[in-house]
C-alpha cells in the first residue's frame, strides 16, 4: 500500500520572463528564467532549453515567478490605458515603477521573494508587456483609453486572450485577502469590470494621499 509519505515529491517549475513567442521563434536573443525549488529540475530545464539565442537562468522562487508572470498583465493594461489617453513616457515610466512596487508587495505577502521581482520574471517581463507592440494586454488598455468598451474590444480580438482581463479580478481578491494595497490593480479592475472612466482612474491614482516611495 502506498501512503502519502511514500509518494515522490512533485517536480514543478515555472518558465517565465520577457519572451514574445514570435520574436523567440525567429531567433531574437531572449532570456527567461526557470523557477523551481527542485534544483535538479531547474538545471535540467536550463540545459535542455538553452540555445545561442535563448538564454535560461535558474531561480528557486516559483511563487514569485508565477505571480510576476500573471500580475504584470494588469499593469500592462494600465500602460495601454495611459497610451490610449495620449499620455507620454513620464506616465508609462511611473506606472511601470509603481506597478512593480505593488506586484512585489503581493509576491512577498504570498511567500515569494522581492528579489525575483527585480529579475526577468518581474521587471523584465513587466517592461516588455507594458511597452511592446505585440502585447495583447497593452493593446486592450490602449483601446479602453480611446473610449471603447470591453465587449467590442474582445470581439475584435477574434478569440485571442488578454490574460490581464481575468488576472485583475483574481489579483484584487488575493490582495484584499492578504491585506496588500494595490492601487493600480484596483483602478484597472474598476475600468474593466465596473465601467469607470479611464481618465478618472488615472486622476484618482495621481491624487492619492502622499507617501514615502520606500515604505511598504
Amino acid at each position: 500500500m502506498i501512503t502519502g509519505h511514500d509518494m515522490p515529491a512533485p517536480q514543478i517549475g515555472a518558465l517565465s520572463g520577457p519572451s514574445f513567442a514570435l520574436e523567440a521563434a525567429r531567433g531574437d536573443p531572449t532570456a527567461i528564467t526557470i523557477a523551481s525549488q527542485d534544483t535538479k529540475l531547474a538545471r535540467f530545464v536550463q540545459q535542455e532549453f538553452s540555445h545561442a539565442s535563448f538564454r535560461v537562468y535558474t531561480n528557486d522562487d516559483p511563487i514569485g515567478g508565477e505571480l510576476g508572470g500573471a500580475l504584470k498583465n494588469t499593469i500592462a493594461i494600465a500602460a495601454g490605458v495611459s497610451a490610449g489617453l495620449g499620455l507620454g513616457h513620464n506616465s508609462v515610466a511611473a506606472l511601470i515603477t509603481r506597478g512593480l512596487a505593488e506586484m512585489t508587495r503581493l509576491v512577498v505577502a504570498c511567500g515569494g521573494k522581492a528579489e525575483t521581482m527585480a529579475g526577468l520574471a518581474g521587471l523584465g517581463d513587466l517592461v516588455l508587456t507594458c511597452t511592446g507592440g505585440l502585447s495583447r494586454n497593452r493593446s486592450v488598455g490602449f483601446e479602453f483609453g480611446r473610449g471603447r468598451k470591453l465587449p467590442e474590444i474582445l470581439a475584435d480580438m477574434h478569440g485571442m486572450v488578454a490574460e490581464g482581463i481575468f488576472t485583475t479580478t483574481a489579483a484584487v481578491g488575493l490582495a484584499r485577502a492578504r491585506g496588500v494595497e494595490m492601487p493600480i490593480t484596483e483602478q484597472m479592475h474598476a475600468i474593466l469590470h465596473e465601467g469607470k472612466a479611464p481618465r478618472a482612474a488615472i486622476y484618482e491614482l495621481m491624487t492619492r494621499s502622499s507617501k514615502s516611495e520606500t515604505l511598504r
